[in-house]
């Protein structure tokens, strides 16, 4: 009986060490370009200026998280991941941010067209190192 028991023992001992050396993200990834001032009006909150976080730290949703308007209020943490230029992103910087409006009716155009979030000037400087149009981002709600 006892060298029935030993194998699961060894399959358990081992599936725990795995669960400690493998690291789970409930992050997405996508893409995240700029946006400058005028920042109003917006798709969510119209002329409203209270909307905007006194960080700055804001963001137009793309059509992939837009959710017919359900995103507006939504926080994010967004990280650079990557980009075409070595160098671009600050590394282990992460920013939260507030969707107020929709990209593709923002006020100003972004620096690219269809990412997945288009960031405030303040946001993008704040995971970026050096001017770009775009980014590759880890992202969650």
């Amino acid at each position: 009986m006892q060298t029935q028991q030993w194998p699961v023992f060894q399959l358990v001992s081992c599936l725990l060490v795995l669960s400690q050396l493998v690291y789970f993200s409930y992050a997405d990834v996508g893409t995240a370009a700029q946006y400058s001032p005028p920042y109003l009006p917006t798709a969510c909150y119209g002329d409203d200026q209270t909307q905007f976080p006194s960080s700055n730290l804001f963001a137009a949703a793309g059509d992939g998280i837009w959710d017919n308007g359900a995103s507006c209020g939504r926080q994010y943490l967004v990280r650079c991941i990557s980009a075409s230029q070595p160098g671009t992103c600050v590394e282990d910087q992460t920013i939260q941010v507030k969707i107020v409006d929709y990209a593709p009716t923002a006020q100003s155009p972004p620096s690219t067209q269809s990412t997945t979030i288009v960031l405030s000037e303040t946001a993008f400087g704040g995971i970026t190192n050096i001017a770009t149009n775009s980014i590759n981002i880890e992202f969650q709600q």
